[in-house]
């Protein structure tokens, strides 16, 4: 029998629920059949997958594949516990010291995702007394972030370099300044003003923190980012990376400085009180860091793919908001228009996801296009008809 508490809180969520469908914000999972490859089967039917961060194509490479599979046999399928009791496996030291030699780092800690990495290291180096400025168009798991560790949050407007010299110069507060920003912002696809950025954290004091999760294995020398790419490594103070986009694994990453590591193992809360990533992950990153590395004929053909597609997409009088990267943003505007115009694709054998309010703003609802280094012209001109159709 329900009790009336449970009753109130099921019609509340129903309503909750009817709102969300009548605004058009309304979400489900869509079931991907098979692997992550540039066509899927989406309720049986082949279709072309053109919203997947699976950048490079390394989500099905045989030799992470293998690499996982050999990690299983050695040291089985979980890490048994958390990094501080006993669940570092000496894997999880050979991912770290790897990703700060790719980084050009002292250290890296690795976290078992970009969300957890960005919440728990800001949660961790900003409290109360202290301030973080944040791009408005960072990242959920920024956003989150500041909202955790109760310092003063000062958002400034997107990629605008004044007005984050006015917060920075009209800030009083005695505490730790902190510059939280996204390399490759993930909903529009443009590149953050790096170089500004890090001129402004110098003249008024304060630590530039960068999520490169959209950036790494695909811009800069060797896919180090785009920290790498503007020749500014040594600038920036913290990077946060992911595993699980153009790496094809799972996990992310924050690299900088020894002290900054030996903190956040010993206060991030986000990092100690979870169980470690299985050492299948961690092989098959491994693996991908290697790929990366020595493969940069991924890189040259995303970027081919991505103009390639943009310019299609803007013949057929699509609005693109950016030239920028490999995450090409379809600008529709409206919510329910921008389902139906991915409904009107899926049945053409196209997927691209509609991207609606609360994680862009309002009225700037669209389809977030991704390309991967493994579509062929084929694929994308079959997605560019299906596109064509679609808009009539």
């Amino acid at each position: 029998m329900s009790s009336v508490a449970g009753d109130l809180l099921e019609d509340g969520l129903l309503d909750e629920l009817i709102r969300l469908k009548d605004e058009g914000l309304y979400r489900v999972c869509r079931l991907i059949e098979g692997e992550q490859l540039p066509r899927v089967k989406i309720d049986g039917r082949p279709t072309i997958m053109l919203s997947s961060n699976n950048y490079l194509g390394l989500a099905t490479h045989p030799r992470l594949k293998e690499a996982a599979k050999e990690a299983i046999d050695r040291y089985g399928c979980g890490a048994g516990a958390s990094r501080l009791i006993a669940g570092t496996m000496e894997l999880h030291q050979q991912l770290e010291e790897r990703i700060a030699r790719f980084k050009g780092t002292e250290a890296a800690l690795v976290f078992n995702s970009g969300y957890t990495a960005n919440l728990g290291l800001i949660a961790t180096l900003a409290g109360e007394g202290d301030t973080v400025f944040s791009d408005e168009l960072n990242h959920a798991s920024i956003v989150d972030g500041c909202r955790l560790s109760k310092a003063e949050v000062r958002v400034y407007p997107h990629k605008d370099i004044s007005a984050l010299k006015s917060v920075l110069s009209h800030s009083t507060g005695g505490g730790r300044r902190l510059i939280a920003t996204d390399s490759v912002f993930s909903m529009d696809g443009d590149v953050a003003p790096l170089a500004e950025i890090v001129s402004l954290a110098k003249r008024y004091g304060a630590t530039v923190i960068v999520d490169e999760a959209h950036a790494t294995g695909v811009l800069g020398k060797d896919g180090r980012g785009v920290a790498s790419l503007l020749g500014i490594e040594d600038a920036i103070d913290i990077q946060m990376g992911t595993l699980s986009k153009a790496l094809g694994c799972f996990g992310a990453y924050v690299a900088g400085s020894r002290h900054l590591v030996e903190l956040l193992v010993n206060k991030c809360r986000a990092f100690i009180f979870t169980t470690a990533l299985p050492p299948s992950v961690i092989a098959s990153a491994l693996a991908a860091f290697d790929i990366v590395e020595s493969e940069p004929w991924r890189r040259e053909a995303l970027n081919a793919n991505a103009a390639y597609l943009r310019k299609g997409l803007r013949e057929l009088g699509y609005d693109i908001l950016n030239d920028e990267t490999h995450i090409i943003p379809v600008l529709i505007g409206d919510a329910t228009r921008t389902v139906m115009l991915s409904k009107k694709l899926l049945d053409r054998g196209v997927f691209a996801c509609g991207i609606r309010p609360p994680t862009v703003p309002e009225g700037k609802s669209r389809l977030r296009v991704t390309v991967m280094a493994t579509h062929t012209r084929e694929d994308l001109d079959e997605a560019l008809e299906a596109f064509a159709a679609a808009g009539d």
